[in-house]
């Protein structure tokens, strides 16, 4: 029992657990925060773009324009589901500390990237509509899809091992 008490105790293994769960307790912070304010900023899109058809702005609503609406239209979407995700992310840091900090660091950088490229993406792309076909900004669109499936693929094997 007296190996196993000291051994349970050795120096520096209680920081490195505590580094470890102040790490994860310091990305769900910024993943909490991340989240809810990127959640009111593409709300705030979502009303501006319900404003621009409530009074009909020919720029938006033209039969020419379907292209931007759809843009814009997704830009809106895809900002509010990646900032629940990261809503998510952030309650899953707290519920399921994972044992890698590599892991959980990787799934952080690919959710920001993902959080900024896609809707930015869309929304470029919806700027400067040629013949009814996205702008270049579409192109941001890709790799930040990659961006979350990585994310969120990491963090499904991150929780995974945190039961293991």
């Amino acid at each position: 029992m007296k190996s196993r008490a000291k051994r349970d105790k050795a120096p520096g293994t209680e920081k490195v657990a505590d580094s470890s769960d102040a790490s994860a307790a310091q990305v769900a912070q910024f993943h909490w925060q991340v989240g809810w304010w990127s959640l009111l900023a593409f709300l705030s899109l979502g009303i501006v773009l319900e404003t621009l058809h409530g009074f009909k702005v020919g720029w938006y609503l033209d039969v020419s324009m379907e292209s931007r609406r759809l843009m814009w239209t997704l830009a809106h979407t895809h900002g509010t589901l990646i900032s629940l995700i990261h809503l998510a992310f952030a309650a899953a840091c707290q519920l399921h500390p994972f044992n890698a900090g590599r892991q959980r660091t990787t799934a952080s950088n690919c959710l920001l990237g993902a959080g900024i490229l896609m809707p930015l993406g869309f929304f470029v792309g919806g700027l400067n509509v040629y013949e009814g076909d996205p702008g270049l900004g579409v192109l941001l669109v890709p790799p930040g899809g990659l961006l979350l499936f990585i994310a969120v693929l990491m963090t499904a094997l991150g929780t995974r091992s945190a039961h293991q």
